[in-house]
């Protein structure tokens, strides 16, 4: 497979059997062969997308002195900013080219999980940076749940399989920022070769070079969407659930040519995460003969606990 698959939300939504039928094994498919499809048909539009990419980039153009005011370390980096350097891929100990910022889950104050969440972070300087935010979280997650509807028709289960554990979840919307190259890096890309630790990723801002996926034969191969398209990959979680039936595929952010070094780029990826206390134990439905259960059991906040440690972003 040498190009991502692109599919149609609205095929899902349609009150057509034939073409819901179409995504479900289209998608299903897809996430088996590579782990990635482009989406159009989703729930952002044109406007929305504009605002939220003007707001992002009027964030990090602001001071240093100013963003690092909104830096939190003792919350291991889930709500507000994280300065350039801080993060790495699991393996490695170099920090990857970007600065970024998290949304986190909006809770009601009765919900069970309304102490478990920081607050989230508001920009003072910048009103508009904080609901537009919170509008562009809502319609990615939105969007998610009817994928991951489709997928659990894939799967053999239930539509509504993971609502409940997609209602409340611990989803983070990273606005990314890839600041201009000024030095050959050493070691360094804009971000190292890694699997996504949660169910589903929606990604924005993946037109033109630089998002790369591994195929099956090993072989990276550029991952780019249309203006209107979303790209969507398995994460860790969702593959480990399904006992690797849908693949959690390895991706990369690499440097830009150097003629396209003094240039910044941004991505906003929605990484969708389950409830915490969702059992990520291997499905009975993705097991047999041929495919043996492959892993523990464990719950969704004791894997992410242990990932966040491992990418440096909570220390033990």
């Amino acid at each position: 497979m040498d190009k991502i698959p692109s599919v149609n939300l609205q095929d899902f939504l349609s009150e057509d059997a034939e073409k819901k039928q179409k995504f479900v094994d289209e998608i299903g498919k897809a996430y088996e062969d590579i782990g990635f499809v482009a989406l159009k048909g989703h729930f952002l539009d044109e406007n929305l997308v504009s605002e939220l990419y003007t707001e992002v980039k009027h964030f990090f153009q602001m001071p240093k002195e100013e963003k690092e005011k909104y830096e939190i370390p003792e919350i291991g980096g889930q709500r507000g900013y994280i300065s350039f350097g801080k993060e790495h891929a699991k393996g490695r100990s170099t920090g990857d080219l970007k600065e970024f910022w998290h949304f986190g889950q909006y809770v009601s104050k009765d919900s069970k999980y309304a102490a478990e969440y920081p607050d989230n972070v508001e920009v003072l300087e910048l009103p508009k940076f904080n609901s537009v935010g919170k509008e562009a979280y809502q319609m990615l997650e939105k969007t998610g749940v009817y994928v991951l509807r489709a997928l659990a028709l894939y799967i053999g289960l239930d539509e509504f399989f993971f609502d409940k554990f997609a209602k409340d979840g611990n989803s983070i919307l990273r606005p990314i920022h890839y600041p201009p190259i000024t030095d050959e890096p050493k070691d360094a890309v804009r971000a190292a070769a890694h699997g996504d630790i949660n169910l589903i990723t929606l990604l924005m801002g993946a037109q033109g070079k630089g998002l790369q996926v591994k195929n099956n034969e090993g072989e990276w191969i550029d991952a780019i969407a249309q203006p209107d398209e979303l790209m969507i990959n398995v994460g860790d979680m969702l593959s480990r659930l399904t006992n690797n039936k849908l693949k959690s595929t390895i991706h990369q952010v690499v440097n830009p040519p150097r003629e396209m070094w003094g240039k910044s780029r941004y991505s906003v990826p929605f990484f969708m995460h389950p409830v915490s206390d969702m059992p990520l134990n291997c499905l009975p439905e993705c097991i047999d003969e041929d495919h043996p259960k492959l892993y523990e059991d464990i719950t969704a906040g004791e894997f992410l606990y242990e990932r966040l440690v491992e990418l440096g972003l909570i220390k033990k």
